[in-house]
């Protein structure tokens, strides 16, 4: 049986996340892959009543503890649930958001101590890493006007300032540099059609590396 992949795509709000996992589902269905979306938090009905706590505006008294612990609890459930049994049938995963998120905004964004915060992710992965994960790079300010021109409610993380945010990127910038061999950075400020492209070809060589 062939062994699945997991990709993470990672990054600012409004970078385009949604629809670059799109056209990278198609396109792997269409190169004769099965494939499947999920994200974090959320991705099983325990992680999405989680999703609802940790994201929605109206628990602005959630500290910083608690919201690690929790999004450390979703992934937990989505990894036992979910993700390794898609891998270990053959299933290529594509992630929205994973452990980049949690590093990025966690410790550079709340400026909780990295080794809590690998300790916390730790015991949620039990020695599980993503094969890929593609950082949609772009500048808070552009990434908040995209949100905002999609109208609709902000969730409790869209809400943060742009300082807040500026430092999350610095961590997806930096994470980037520290693992050059997983992690691969596409500048999300271009047309879609460049952005995809990129996107592609990290997923080709990521499969044809480990074919």
């Amino acid at each position: 049986m062939a062994t699945g992949r997991f990709i993470v795509c990672d990054g600012n709000n409004g970078a385009g996340k949604s629809s670059v996992i799109a056209d990278l589902r198609e396109w792997l269905s269409a190169a004769g892959h099965e494939v499947m979306v999920t994200r974090e938090p959320g991705g099983t009905p325990i992680g999405e009543k989680i999703r609802e706590v940790v994201l929605s505006p109206e628990t602005p008294e959630l500290c910083d503890t608690t919201e690690l612990l929790l999004f450390a609890a979703a992934r937990a459930q989505h990894l036992q649930e979910k993700i390794i049994p898609a891998i270990e049938a053959g299933v290529i995963v594509i992630c929205d958001r994973f452990t980049p998120a949690t590093i990025a905004f966690q410790h550079y964004g709340r400026g909780l101590p990295l080794d809590l915060v690998q300790a916390i992710n730790g015991i949620a992965l039990n020695g599980f890493k993503p094969d890929l994960n593609i950082i949609l790079d772009l500048d808070p300010i552009l990434g908040m006007q995209r949100v905002a021109s999609r109208g609709g409610k902000l969730d409790r993380m869209e809400m943060q300032k742009t300082e807040f945010l500026s430092r999350a990127r610095e961590g997806f910038l930096r994470q980037a540099k520290e693992d050059p061999v997983s992690f691969t950075i596409v500048d999300a400020s271009r047309s879609f059609d460049s952005v995809v492209k990129d996107v592609r070809s990290a997923a080709q060589a990521l499969l044809s590396r480990l074919a």
